[in-house]
Formats: C-alpha cells, structure tokens, sequence
C-alpha cells in the first residue's frame, strides 16, 4: 500500500438495473464517436491536406496533414494524466461524461472550420487546435472505459473490456462507409468543397446519444468498494513504473496496426495506384470481420488466458508483416490486398481482444485509470501516433513499398517482450484464466 493520502470509499447507492448491454453501450458509443473522428481524419488526409495545407509538393501536404494528424497525440499524455487520475477520484461514470463532451467540441471545430483559402493561417491553426483538443479527450476514454468494462464484470472480463477495440472497429466501419461513399458519388472538386465534411457533421448527431446513455449507467461497483487515493499520479509514478513500461509495450504492435489500417485508403491510390474506392472497401471488410470475431477472440482468453491466445497471434504478426507487404505491392489488386489484409485482421483481433483485460489487470483499482490511461497513452503516441507519418516517410525515402512493413516488425519484436513478460509476472491474466 501506497503511503499516499487516501479518502474512505463513498457508501455505495442503491443500484440501478442496468444490464450488460447497456454497460457495454455506455463504454463503447463514445468510444465509437472518438474514434470516428480519428479514422475519418485519417481516411480523407488527401483532401484535407488540399484544404488547409496547401503546397506545391503533395508529398510536402500529406506529411503535414499527418503531421497535424500525429500533433494531437502529444497532447495525449496530457489528457492522460488528468482525466485518468480524474477517473480515479471521481469515479469511471463521471470521467467517461467529461470525455465525450470535450470530444465533440473537437468535432465540432473540425465540421466548421474555413478552409485555408478562405482565412488563411487561422484555419490550420484551428485544426491543430481541434486536434489537440480531440487527442486530450481520447486519452482518458481508453482508461475510464477499459476500467468501467472490466469492474462491471466478475468473470467475463475479457469479453466486457473487448468491447473497447470492437468500439474501435465499428467506428472504423462507419468511416469507411463514409469514406467509399462519399468518394464513390461526389466529384474530386465536391469531396473537396464540403464533401469530407458531412462525417464529422454526423459525429456531432451521435455525441449527445452517448452523454444521454452514459447518464444512465451505475459507477463501477469496484470503484465504490475500493479505497481511493488523492494522489493517483504521484502514487502511479512511484509504485508502477514498470507496469507503465509493459503497458505501453503491449499497446505497440496494436496501435501500429491500427494505425496502418487508417492509412491503408491513402497507400492504395499514392503507392500502389489504386482507386481510393478500394482502400474504402477493404477497410469495410476488415472492420465487419473484427466486429464479429473481437468478441468471440475474447471468450475464447476468458477460458484459456490471455496471453495464451496474444503471444502466437504477435508472433504470427511479425513473420506475417513483410510477406502481406511484398505480395500487395508486387500483384495490387482487390483479391490480394484484400486476402492479405484479412489474415492480418485475424491475428490483430486475436492480439486486441484480450488487450485491455491484461492491460487492467496489471494496476490496482485505486490508481487503475491513471495507470491504463498513461500507459496506453504513451504506446500510442510513441508507436502510433506518427506512425502514418512514418510510413509516408519510409517508402518516400527508400523508394520501396514494403517499407512500412519494417517498423510494423520493430512494434512486433517490442510487444512479444512486453507479452513474455507480463506472462512470467501476472498469473492471473498470464499463466491462467482471465476469468478467474
């Protein structure tokens, strides 16, 4: 125990009944919108590198685009550290709300921006500041949420924390209909104009659904029983540094992949000449694919254990990353980005699935959202963030399109140590069952 001040735990009210799956929709739909905003981001970089970063190179734009892209993840450590350890004293429920509401201003900012011809300087700075301000609200919805999902559940907890990427992968299913939609039926100069703007409008009808479920959902039980600190970063900082330094390491290959997944719309046409349309498509597939197995992955590590089903899938992901790239780049076509890509799905729903239940485990409940939201955080801005930045960059300076698949390899190597080693140090979510 920590010798940090702490504060006896609130009488517990009288619950509600809220059922599972209302649990599961309060922590997945901002989940759903947050990332929503991210993909669509992601997903029409082209266009709004032509919008409000203007340039004679497109390679130039672009890699500003991503540039702004990889900007609000800074202040993702930020966010971090004071809505998670905001979570910690005033409970998931609430930190959860906040959350959403900031999100949405983010969006908001991003729907109606004037593009760079129209105000000149102001309009990137208002995206900057947008994404800043987006990047400060995600970073406390991975802690609040995972923690939210797994103190609700006794012993499914890797099937109710699963429901944070399978968030992810809706959301990455919206953008896409989106993406494919919007490119399929508007002209290059109509996307341009007002087109790649009608998403992010769309993200500002689902914001007050989700402040609306989250009103109606009881406190994690957990939370109310457990003692509660008024220090949770200091006390984080001092008693779980090497539980930040796992954490961020299990999130790596994870966010790598996730991240190239956003940026799969924009290799298709800029590296391997393809039409956008296609990047759209195989994005839908991969997104309806995750939807279904992420939730079954996850029942599956609540019988078995976590890291039994996490540490072959990393494995296969890093003898997996180079071939998927050299057959994509040397035959681009439908049928094979596709196949490839779909096998690289599959093991990233087998890694993702049991994520956020070891990521949980490996912190206390009184400092649990500080240290999943900082560590989580620092993953992805470390390995994440930049990381479609990253890959425009290798495969313009070596002149090679397999390129990306060499720091996919890096993320691997890294997140097969974390994984070894969170196994031979937790039992419970390691060498046994999650459930358990």
């Amino acid at each position: 125990m920590s010798s940090a001040a702490t504060i006896d735990p609130p009488v517990p009210p009288a619950p509600k009944s809220a059922s599972g799956a209302l649990q599961i929709a309060a922590a997945t739909i901002g989940n759903v919108l947050e990332w929503f905003d991210i993909l669509i981001y992601g997903y029409f970089a082209t266009t709004i590198a032509g919008v409000f970063f203007p340039n004679s190179n497109p390679v130039v734009s672009l890699l500003l685009t991503f540039g702004s892209f990889g900007l609000s993840y800074l202040a993702r450590p930020l966010g971090a550290v004071v809505l998670g350890a905001y979570a910690d004293r005033a409970g998931r429920k609430t930190a959860l709300a906040l959350s959403i509401r900031l999100m949405v201003v983010g969006t908001a900012v991003m729907a109606l921006m004037p593009s760079y011809a129209t105000i000149g300087l102001i309009a990137p700075i208002g995206i900057f500041t947008a994404r800043l301000l987006q990047g400060f609200a995600v970073a406390g919805e991975f802690g609040s949420s995972t923690a939210f999902m797994v103190e609700h559940s006794a012993r499914r907890k890797a099937f109710f924390a699963s429901w944070q990427f399978t968030g992810q992968h809706i959301a990455k299913l919206l953008a896409a209909l989106f993406g494919f939609g919007l490119s399929s039926s508007l002209s290059g100069p109509q996307l341009h104009s007002w087109g790649w703007r009608v998403p992010f409008f769309f993200g500002l009808l689902v914001g007050p659904v989700g402040m609306y479920i989250r009103r109606k959902v009881d406190e994690s039980p957990e939370f109310l029983k457990s003692t509660h600190t008024r220090t949770p970063i200091r006390e984080t900082l001092a008693t779980e540094k090497v539980g930040l330094m796992l954490g961020a390491g299990l999130v790596a290959v994870g966010t790598a992949s996730t991240y190239f997944s956003i940026y799969i719309p924009t290799y298709a046409s800029t590296r391997l000449h393809m039409p956008p349309s296609v990047g759209y498509l195989v994005s839908i597939v991969l997104a309806l694919v995750a939807i279904v197995l992420t939730p079954m992955a996850a029942q599956l590590a609540d019988r078995i254990g976590c890291t039994r089903i996490m540490l072959p899938a990393v494995i296969l992901m890093l003898l997996s990353f180079y071939p998927i790239f050299f057959l994509i780049t040397r035959r681009p076509g439908l049928s094979t980005l596709l196949s490839a890509l779909i096998w690289d799905c599959l093991l990233q729903v087998a890694y993702v699935s049991a994520l956020p239940a070891v990521m949980a485990s490996i912190f206390p409940p009184r400092t649990r959202v500080t240290g999943l939201s900082l560590s989580y955080n620092l993953g992805v801005t470390i390995f994440g963030g930049f990381a479609p930045a990253i890959f425009t960059w290798l495969t313009d300076v070596t002149h090679d399109n397999t390129a990306p698949s060499f720091y996919l390899m890096a993320m691997a190597v890294l997140s097969i140590a974390a994984v070894i080693t969170v196994k031979r140090r937790d039992g419970i979510y390691g060498n046994a069952k999650a459930s358990t």
